[in-house]
């Protein structure tokens, strides 16, 4: 993967904004649209580029909780567990991770209720040995958009 700086400037202009024309980010950085096509194709083509999605406020939409959640799984059974916890709808992030602990879940619920069903339920998987969860207080930031 040769990634330059050409491509640096065209993934930081979709991270800001991945509703830019080609033609918008080729004036601003200087190339052609044409260029600016070939570059994105290749960059999705390589996966560098997943996919596009927008950016939601989850507490404008009623989750007011983000937890983090320790999990130590049974021996043998880390990546079972990893799989089936990241098919959850409101869980954000899996980590598999070193320390104490084998992952870091991060999630969001609308309220305590829902993350004590989540721990009670969803987390009662029999390849699970231990969690420990914790609440986030305020979020001072969470954007993953950098480059």
């Amino acid at each position: 993967m040769n990634i330059d700086e050409t491509d640096v400037q065209i993934l930081k202009k979709v991270l800001l904004d991945a509703r830019l024309s080609y033609r918008n980010i080729a004036e601003q950085i200087g190339v052609s649209a044409p260029t600016v096509l070939s570059r994105i194709n290749r960059l999705q083509a390589q996966q560098i580029i997943k996919s596009y999605s927008a950016i939601v406020d989850h507490e404008k939409l009623g989750y007011d909780l983000t937890a983090i959640i320790e999990v130590t799984a049974h021996k043998g059974k880390i990546i079972e567990v990893e799989r089936a916890i990241s098919k959850f709808p409101n869980v954000c992030a899996v980590y598999d991770i070193t320390g104490l602990t084998d992952m870091i879940i991060v999630a969001k619920f609308r309220n305590r209720k829902e993350l004590s069903q989540f721990v009670k339920r969803e987390l009662a998987l029999p390849a699970i040995e231990r969690t420990n969860s914790h609440m986030v207080l305020i979020t001072i930031k969470e954007d993953f958009r950098f480059l």
